[in-house]
C-alpha cells in the first residue's frame, strides 16, 4: 500500500463529513465539538425562553413563541482572543436601559482578529455576582455590531464568559444573546453597551432580532 494512502486512512478518524450547499465538507473532531457546544447553546435558550418560570415573555409573545432565530453557525466567528487581565479595576456604575445603575468592574481586555483585522473588547465583572459561589468565575462581555438594528437588536448583544486560566481567552459570538430588555423592556434592567465596545464590523453570528415584541 502506498505511504500516501497510509496516511490518508490514518486521519479519516480524525475527520466527520456533513453537507452544505450540496458539497461535501470535512468537518475535524475539534470543530465537530465546538458545533455541538453551540447547538447545546441555542437548545437551552429555547428552553429558558420555553419555561414560564424562567422566560422575560409575557402575553401573545410567550403564547407565540417557539424558538429564536439564530445565524448559521460560523466558526469563523469562534476566536480566541489574546487576554490582558486589568491590573487594580476600580468599581464603576454601567447604566442600564431603566434608568438606574448596576455595579461592575473592568477585568481586563480581549484582542482578537476577524478576516485579518484587529479588535479589542473590554471584559466586565459584575461586583454583586462575583459574591456568590455560583458565579464567581463569571464574566460579562456586552457588545455591539453594525448588524445591531438590522438584523439584531438595536441596544447590542452580550456574551457570557469564564475567567481564563491564561493569557487568552475563547470568544465565541455564535453563543452571543440579546438582553431580556430586547423581549421585555418593562420588567427588566439591562446594563447597557459601553462606548469601547462597540465593533465597526457585522458579528453575524448567535441570536437574530425579530421586532414583533413590544418593548
Amino acid at each position: 500500500m502506498k505511504p500516501s494512502i497510509i496516511i490518508l486512512l490514518l486521519l479519516i478518524p480524525f475527520f466527520s463529513f456533513s453537507q452544505k450547499n450540496g458539497a461535501t465538507m470535512v468537518t475535524s473532531k475539534q470543530e465537530a465539538k465546538e458545533i455541538k457546544a453551540i447547538k447545546k447553546f441555542q437548545k437551552d435558550l429555547n428552553e429558558e425562553y420555553l419555561n414560564p418560570k424562567e422566560t422575560p415573555l409575557r402575553g401573545d409573545n410567550f403564547t407565540n413563541f417557539k424558538k429564536h432565530p439564530f445565524f448559521p453557525i460560523d466558526l469563523k466567528y469562534r476566536v480566541r482572543a489574546k487576554f490582558v487581565k486589568t491590573e487594580n479595576p476600580v468599581p464603576f456604575d454601567l447604566p442600564t436601559s431603566s434608568g438606574k445603575t448596576k455595579s461592575y468592574q473592568e477585568f481586563g481586555k480581549a484582542t482578537f482578529e476577524l478576516d485579518g483585522k484587529p479588535y479589542t473588547l473590554t471584559v466586565y465583572q459584575s461586583l454583586d455576582l462575583m459574591k456568590t459561589e455560583k458565579y464567581k468565575d463569571h464574566l460579562f462581555l456586552p457588545f455591539r455590531d453594525v448588524t445591531n438594528t438590522k438584523e439584531t437588536y438595536g441596544g447590542g448583544k452580550y456574551m457570557d464568559l469564564k475567567i481564563p486560566e491564561g493569557n487568552s481567552i475563547i470568544l465565541d459570538f455564535n453563543q452571543s444573546y440579546h438582553p431580556y430588555c430586547a423581549y421585555n423592556a418593562y420588567d427588566y434592567n439591562c446594563p447597557i453597551v459601553p462606548e469601547e465596545n462597540k465593533l465597526p464590523v457585522e458579528i453575524r453570528a448567535g441570536v437574530m432580532y425579530e421586532d414583533i415584541y413590544h418593548h
